[in-house]
């Protein structure tokens, strides 16, 4: 199972779990975590890279990893992303580095599935076309 597999299931497991409590404040704490991160004043990109900076700042892996993943599915590029990350060494001085490594660990395995599925779907898009027309070359 890929990192990010495990990471994303392990946090919708154990948030069901927290949801299955039904404790009043703790519901009501996930709405407000869940709506600061709509669209508003700020879009949800910009947001995500405010939530990864302070993520990284109060060094808190899990929270990287879950705003790197938001982040990359805002499309954020290298460039934006490695300004993220330089903001939050500069302010979180180097005690942020090896969850900036973390990080970037993360970012990288994001762009290699993406990439991976990328060229699956190529390959299956091609298989289709061989299928129906032999082969004729793709339009």
């Amino acid at each position: 199972m890929s990192q990010v597999t495990e990471f994303n299931e392990y946090r919708q497991r154990m948030n069901a779990t927290i949801m299955a409590a039904d404790n009043k404040v703790i519901k009501r704490f996930f709405n407000l975590d869940t709506n600061t991160y709509a669209a508003g004043a700020l879009d949800v990109k910009t947001k995500e890279m405010l939530g990864l900076a302070c993520s990284m700042v109060l060094r808190c892996d899990d929270c990287i990893k879950y705003h790197v993943g938001k982040c990359f599915e805002e499309k954020l590029t290298d460039e934006e992303i490695y300004e993220v990350f330089a903001i939050a060494n500069i302010i979180g001085g180097s005690i942020v580095i090896p969850h900036f490594r973390r990080a970037v660990e993360y970012w990288e395995i994001l762009k290699a599935e993406a990439g991976s599925e990328a060229r699956a779907g190529e390959q299956a898009d091609l298989a289709a076309h061989k299928a129906a027309h032999g082969n004729e070359p793709a339009a």
